[in-house]
């Protein structure tokens, strides 16, 4: 076990000045010395039940890249990571990162900086060039991928690794969904995305953009032409905020604010700008959307943003009521905070108000107690704006048709089965042969070690 966590703290995140990144889209993040890096793996205390596996939804073997690197073998970490991770350049990016949430670490101190070692080793990888790894053998079999999302990617390069002819159809212009056009340059540097894309063609993936299926194409011709259909098409369809006013013109979901505005900064045309300059913008919604609306609106020349929560602020530091190692609900301000905008919390809009378009929304301030919201009396208002854009979530693909698909390609659903006693099926149970851990626990003693389905594997870049 490494005792350097012992003597050796957690760094900070490196971010470029607040005055120079709202001048451009660049990136916000900044890489952390080659020596510091090394050291902060260094912390990773190898834990012989190393919980941050189980708190990645990838699984990665984080303990294992940790200590290649901390010896000095980067080459070595790097394999290691991509063995679960297909773009760890990506997640090391955008991921939330709830294996630092699970680090054993985390339980008295400051967990290790999981997901900066993950985006530089990812980069190191790029550094050095990606290596195409196409089959050594043609399986005869053809996919269709519908979406060319991260799912839609990962699932495109491990089923041509592994023989397949594979078809990614997405409606877009361009590859990449929510990568290429949902999340901000600040955060996801789209050269990144580019150089992960040209080694899946050099693999042989085929990309046909600009096809929405269901209008260019029906899924059933999909299904006749190739011997399955996957389909990743992500939850693009936002929900929505029925209130009165809301089809006046100035109030838009998120995502077409944030689509335009990746598609200016790439240079591509714009229908129907959504121009916020010298304007007042609202933004309704405490998530990650409404924080890259934030960030997008101040670059853009937004001369007032306002950021409203419909609940109170979170606590700083975890409780006895978040024990360790859930992922905890904590204050984490996003680095588009930290450039400006007026946060607003407990507040809940009633009406959007204007005669045109709109000028003003009506809200009221709220109590929370025992999950029960409470409106304060006194303290309806109406405060003016000149754009609200909704960041409330998000409800699938097709929100008034999600079930329809399902009927149509022949897929049922299958009902769960369990005990007499009522319990969960056993074979989810920890140990049973629908655990998901299966594929990462040690064989027993005496046992040649587990090898896992190389048509599954993830290879190394």
């Amino acid at each position: 076990m490494s005792r350097a966590f012992l003597e050796i703290g957690r760094a900070a995140l490196a971010k470029r000045p607040v005055e120079e990144r709202l001048g451009d889209w660049r990136e916000v993040e900044r890489d952390l010395p080659a020596p510091e890096l090394q050291a902060q793996a260094s912390r990773c205390m190898d834990c012989g039940i190393p919980f941050c596996h189980a708190g990645c939804p990838l699984g990665n073997h984080v303990p294992d890249w940790n200590e290649a690197l901390a010896a000095g073998r980067t080459e070595g970490a790097v394999e290691r990571l991509h063995s679960t991770n297909n773009f760890p350049e990506i997640t090391g990016r955008i991921c939330p990162a709830p294996c630092e949430d699970a680090c054993v670490l985390g339980l008295h101190g400051a967990p290790v900086t999981i997901r900066q070692v993950e985006k530089q080793l990812g980069d190191a990888a790029l550094a050095q060039g990606l290596q195409a790894h196409p089959p050594r053998q043609e399986s005869g079999r053809t996919v269709a991928i519908v979406g060319s999302g991260p799912a839609g990617l990962a699932a495109a390069q491990q089923l041509r690794r592994a023989g397949h002819a594979v078809t990614v159809f997405e409606r877009h212009d361009r590859p990449g969904g929510l990568l290429r056009y949902g999340i901000p340059d600040f955060k996801l540097d789209r050269a990144v995305l580019d150089q992960r894309l040209d080694q899946l063609r050099a693999e042989g993936v085929v990309f046909r953009c600009g096809v929405s299926v269901g209008d260019d194409v029906t899924l059933d011709a999909l299904r006749s032409d190739h011997d399955a259909v996957l389909l990743a098409v992500g939850a693009w369809h936002p929900r929505e905020l029925p209130l009165p006013g809301r089809d006046l013109p100035g109030v838009h979901p998120a995502l077409d604010y944030l689509v335009q505005a990746n598609r200016r900064v790439a240079g591509l045309p714009v229908d129907d700008p959504i121009d916020v300059r010298g304007e007042t913008v609202l933004v309704l919604g405490g998530g990650d959307t409404g924080a890259d609306c934030l960030g997008t609106a101040l670059r853009d020349g937004a001369a007032r943003v306002l950021h409203w929560h419909y609940k109170p602020p979170p606590p700083t530091e975890r409780g006895a009521e978040q024990p360790w190692p859930f992922p905890p609900a904590l204050l984490r301000p996003s680095s588009s905070h930290e450039e400006g905008g007026e946060r607003g919390w407990s507040v809940v809009a009633k009406a959007f108000v204007g005669d045109d378009r709109v000028k003003a929304i009506r809200c009221v301030d709220v109590s929370w107690e025992g999950g029960s919201m409470r409106e304060l009396p006194e303290t309806e208002r109406e405060v003016l704006v000149d754009r609200v854009l909704l960041a409330v979530g998000f409800v699938g693909a097709l929100a008034r048709r999600r079930r329809r698909p399902r009927r149509r390609v022949g897929l049922r659903r299958r009902p769960r089965r369990r005990e007499p006693g009522g319990d969960r099926d056993p074979r989810r149970a920890p140990g049973g042969p629908g655990d998901r851990r299966e594929a990462h626990r040690p064989s027993p003693p005496g046992r040649p070690p587990r090898r896992t389905d190389p048509s599954c594997r993830a290879l190394t870049t």
